[in-house]
């Protein structure tokens, strides 16, 4: 079986409400990534600091066939496709696998 990663950066408010959109649309277990998101210009805010978005950085190892679908449920419900979002999603093929429970 060919299993991708799926990476879906999203903002950390909205990080518990993409999990259960991914297990709905039949994910399983996933890794929580946390990190800042600056952008391409930076927002400048009061005293010279930066202000930087909190996102999550969802990682799911999925079937190449199941990837899609998730991405999918993902992309309609948080409109991924929309300029003015800062989330996205993206897949990476995976050559070797080990260790996936595939019981979940």
């Amino acid at each position: 079986m060919k299993f991708v990663a799926l990476f879906t950066v999203i903002p950390d408010k909205d990080e518990e409400r993409a999990i259960a959109v991914a297990k709905e649309a039949g994910a399983g277990a996933t890794t929580i990534i946390h990190g800042k998101n600056i952008g391409l210009t930076e927002k400048k805010v009061f005293f010279g600091l930066t202000l930087e978005e909190n996102v999550s950085i969802l990682v799911f190892i999925l079937p190449r066939k199941l990837s899609m679908q998730v991405m999918k449920a993902l992309r309609d419900k948080f409109d991924l496709d929309s300029h003015e979002n800062s989330s996205l999603a993206f897949t990476m093929p995976l050559s070797h696998v080990a260790g996936l429970n595939n019981d979940e």
